[in-house]
Parts: structure tokens; C-alpha cells; sequence
């Protein structure tokens, strides 16, 4: 009888594709959506059709546009309803000095007659959701207006409404999607695996063992660059959704550092210490490496990139430690780190993000954590404006009262002679190539590329790596089959660099470049 039911169900799945997609019956709308009853398939079913349907991405909201006082002043095509209107009712009914609103919104022509729409609505002050599943007019009660300034931000700019494209099971398939590529087992790493290979193209082609190199570390120099990429665990979570937005092949960075009686040290911005915080450190080479072999339980690959002997030849050691030693202690570059991503108003973000979802984002979280939040993005901006102390929504009314928009703000370049409340603000690249502006390696372009402004694939692209590999340790890929142009020293899987070691510094670099996956073209100078 269960073989039955199974069997029955799976045939009714296949009536109804093939009845909706047969060119004769596409005008009439569907009983069901294929989507709308895998809940209601054997699991090995539902599981494999959902998963083809969604992905990670589809956890992101579409911006869809603003709704403000004009009847029908917005009109879109949902994921569900297909034709969808929305205008914006201004009214006291709070009885308050500003006022309240009520959001109309109009839904029809549903494509099935079980699926749903979800919708998130944002101000600079609030951000709050609704769904619909009833072909009728909807609406959405604002009881009353947070403060004049919202009051005047929604009359001159409307209610901004973003859609969740892949409806309620499409969602959650996506939240399956994201939730395992932070969990520390070996389904996380297979997950940020597959997530690397769907999204960016990477190969993770498996190595000869060992998958340690034994290091001779007297064949290490001051400025040779560290580079890390972290597949498993809650930083290989994050570094998966960074190279995803960057196109970076590698998540971390560090850099060696040779003292006067020789001893081998590295610099490290992102250093976990004793209270668990995220700090700029340095330590001696030994205890670095055993901390990457036995208690990093990300599982990073690690790949050495030699300085060229003629930048090695010009690194000053003297500029360079005084710069690590004031920089030694501090926090990580929480406060900038967004911004060496963001450089243009709409080419750095994989659809369906976009400047409207990162602001209505950063105010979801604003709510939740005001501190962190005002660590990792407000100080950041208010210095992109000229202004100080303004909150994310005093910020948001602002750009909008000088004709500007939130995307034009997040492109602003980072500077690096910028001072935050806790001191200079580096991520881990940015330390190091800081480092190397003091110890020379720019010479006279120093002033004109700000490095806050590099992300790791920027780094790793820049000409300043060995390319002789005839120069390369004796020890570098010695166990490899496939000879790279850097040493991979530690990893399961070959590192990938694409693009390493080709580009020549020029003034303000990186300033304005687009990262669009898949194929993150640049043009050239930006």
C-alpha cells in the first residue's frame, strides 16, 4: 500500500510538469506547482527535485522597488502572483505627533493555487515581513512613524519591499543549502566543497600525500606572503561566502618577518587570543605553524608565496617591524572590512543582493547587535560622509538629503591613513600590504593605492611574487605531480590562484573594479 502511495505520488508530479509545460495548456494556471507539494513526496524525492531547484543565493531577497503615496505607484511580477501593486496610505489613526501609514498591496494572478509569496518591507529605522497567498488586496499597518525623520524619509522616499524569490520550501532548501558550510564536520567541508565548485568553478583537485610539506624554514625571508583558504567550521563558512563575493581563491593572509638576529617571526591580522578575540599579532614562526597543524580546525590550506629577489632586495626590515609593532595588539579590521569588497554602486553584488538589501540588512542587525554593528559598518560610513556619531538611520536620511544614494556611500574608497575609535582598522590583507608600503615595495605609488582598498585576490594577483620557479625551495610541491608556481605547504586539496602574480601596481588601484561571479571580469584600470 505505501508502494503504491509513492508510486502515485511521483506519477502526479509527472502529469503536472509535463501538463504545465505543454505548449497547448501554458496560459491555464496550474492546480498545483511541482514546488508547492514536495512536502508531500517520498523524501529521496522532494529532496533531490528541491535541491536543483534552489540554492544558497535564493536566501536573498529581490529588491523590488519603493511603494509611496501615488495609488499603484509600484507594479511587479512576484514569485507566486504575477501581477502585484502596492501604494502607501498616510493617516493618524495612532493619534501621535506623526502619524502612522498603511502599505496596500494588491496580489493576482497567482500561478498555482497553493503557492505563496513572502515579503520583507524596510525603512532606515525598521524592517519588517508579511506573506500572501490570497489573489485580494493586503495591507500593512505602520502604527505610527518612529521619529519625524522616518516620517519625512518614507513621504519623500517611499517603503522599500524585497522579495524571497524561492518562496517559503525554496527558503528553507537554501537555508539547508548555507547552515552546513558553518557546522565543523566532514559534511561542512564537503559542503563548502561543493558550494566553491556550484558557485565559483574551483576544481579541488585531491593531492599526493603527504599533505604537509616538511618546511625548511631557513629557506623563508622577510615579506614572504602567507595565503589561507579555510574550508570548514564557522571561518570556513565565512570565507566560502567571501570568495563566493570577491572571487578570491583564498580566505586569510599572513606574512613572514625575519628579525635582526634572523629569527623567523609572521604577522597575522585575525589572531584568535586567550579572551577569543580577533587581534593583530605576531608570533614566532614555530608557534604559528603548530598552531595551523594542530589546533586550526578549519582545515586550512596554505600556500607560500616567495617575494621576487628584486622586492626582497628593497624591503626595508627596519620600516617594517616598526609598522607591526604598532599595529600589534590591536583589533582586526572589523571596521572596514566590507568596503575593500564594495567598489562600485551595483557591479559587486551577486544577484539578487544589492545596496537596498545590504542597508536593510545592516538595519536588521543594527537592531539585534547596535554595538557590533556600529563597529563593522557606522564609524566607516560616517567617514565616507564627513560626519560623526550619526547612526545607520541618521545616516541612511542623510545620503538621501544630498542626493546621493547608499550604494554611491558603500563605493566611496576606503583611505588608509583613516583612524577609527580603537585605532587603524586592517583585515588581514590589508595589514600585510600595509607592511609593504612602509617597507618600500610600492616605492613612489605608496600615496596614490590605498591597500585598504585590496581584497586577497587583488594581493595575490599583484607582480610581486618569485616567477622563476627554478628559484622556488627545494621543498616547494616536492611530492606534487603538478609543479605550481607557489608552494603549497599544507592542504588536502591543490590551491588554485588564478590570474597569481600578473599585475602590475598603477595609482589608485582597485578602487573601482567590478566582481561578479562567475567569471569576476575586470576591466582593465579600474
Amino acid at each position: 500500500m505505501k508502494l503504491f502511495f509513492k508510486t502515485h505520488q511521483i506519477i502526479l508530479l509527472l502529469i503536472t510538469i509535463h501538463a504545465i509545460s505543454h505548449p497547448k495548456v501554458q496560459s491555464l494556471k496550474a492546480p498545483f506547482d511541482p514546488r508547492d507539494i514536495l512536502p508531500l513526496l517520498p523524501r529521496q524525492v522532494s529532496w533531490h527535485i528541491l535541491n536543483t531547484l534552489n540554492s544558497a543565493e535564493d536566501l536573498l531577497p529581490s529588491f523590488v522597488g519603493t511603494a509611496t503615496a501615488v495609488e499603484n505607484s509600484l507594479q511587479w511580477k512576484g514569485a507566486c502572483f504575477y501581477n502585484n501593486s502596492a501604494w502607501l496610505e498616510f493617516h493618524n489613526k495612532s493619534k501621535t505627533e506623526f502619524g502612522g501609514g498603511t502599505l496596500h498591496i494588491k496580489v493576482s494572478n497567482a500561478h498555482s493555487w497553493t503557492c505563496m509569496d513572502l515579503y520583507l518591507f524596510a525603512t532606515p529605522y525598521r524592517v519588517t515581513w508579511d506573506y500572501y497567498f490570497l489573489s485580494r488586496e493586503h495591507t500593512l499597518e505602520f502604527k505610527e512613524w518612529h521619529s519625524k525623520s522616518e516620517y519625512e524619509y518614507v513621504k519623500n522616499k517611499g517603503i522599500s519591499i524585497f522579495l524571497l524569490q524561492a518562496g517559503l520550501l525554496g527558503t528553507l532548501r537554501s537555508l539547508w543549502e548555507v547552515f552546513p558550510l558553518f557546522t565543523n564536520s566532514n559534511w561542512g567541508e564537503n559542503s563548502n566543497v561543493a558550494f566553491l565548485q556550484k558557485h565559483m568553478g574551483a576544481t579541488f583537485e585531491e593531492r599526493p600525500k603527504p599533505w604537509v610539506t616538511n618546511i625548511s624554514a631557513d629557506d623563508l625571508h622577510s615579506g614572504d606572503f602567507l595565503v589561507l583558504s579555510k574550508i570548514r567550521g564557522l571561518w570556513g563558512g565565512f570565507e566560502t561566502l567571501e570568495k563566493w563575493v570577491t572571487g578570491s581563491y583564498a580566505g586569510h593572509a599572513a606574512v613572514c618577518l625575519r628579525d635582526s638576529e634572523g629569527k623567523l617571526w609572521v604577522g597575522e591580522s585575525g589572531h584568535d587570543n586567550e579572551q577569543g578575540e580577533d587581534i593583530i599579532a605576531i608570533m614566532t614562526w614555530e608557534e604559528w605553524w603548530e598552531y595551523e597543524l594542530t589546533k586550526d580546525n578549519a582545515n586550512p590550506h596554505i600556500a607560500l608565496l616567495p617575494l621576487h629577489p628584486d622586492l626582497r632586495a628593497k624591503f626595508n626590515e627596519t620600516a617594517a617591524w616598526e609598522y607591526a609593532r604598532s599595529m600589534e595588539g590591536l583589533p582586526y579590521g572589523y571596521h572596514n572590512l566590507i568596503f575593500s569588497w564594495i567598489d562600485t554602486i551595483n557591479g559587486n553584488y551577486p544577484y539578487p543582493l544589492d545596496a537596498h538589501l545590504v542597508a536593510s540588512v545592516m538595519t536588521v542587525w543594527t537592531q539585534f547587535q547596535p554595538a557590533y554593528a556600529g563597529k563593522i559598518w557606522n564609524e566607516a560610513l560616517n567617514k565616507r560622509l564627513g560626519t560623526q556619531n550619526l547612526s545607520l538611520s541618521e545616516i541612511l536620511v542623510e545620503v538621501e538629503k544630498r542626493g546621493s544614494s547608499f550604494g554611491e556611500l558603500l563605493a566611496v574608497p576606503e583611505q588608509d591613513n583613516w583612524v577609527y575609535v580603537d585605532g587603524k582598522s586592517t583585515s588581514c590583507i590589508a595589514f600585510v600590504f600595509e607592511m609593504y608600503k612602509e617597507a618600500g615595495l610600492f616605492g613612489s605609488l605608496a600615496s596614490s593605492i590605498q591597500v585598504t582598498e585590496f581584497t586577497i585576490k587583488d594581493a595575490y594577483t599583484l607582480k610581486f611574487f618569485e616567477n622563476n620557479s627554478s628559484l622556488l625551495p627545494k621543498w616547494c610541491n616536492d611530492a606534487d605531480t603538478v609543479k605550481l608556481p607557489f608552494c603549497q605547504i599544507r592542504g588536502r586539496y591543490r590551491m588554485e590562484l588564478p590570474g597569481y602574480n600578473t599585475m602590475d601596481p598603477y595609482p589608485h588601484m582597485n578602487e573601482r573594479c567590478p566582481s561578479l561571479p562567475p567569471k569576476y571580469s575586470r576591466p582593465a584600470g579600474c
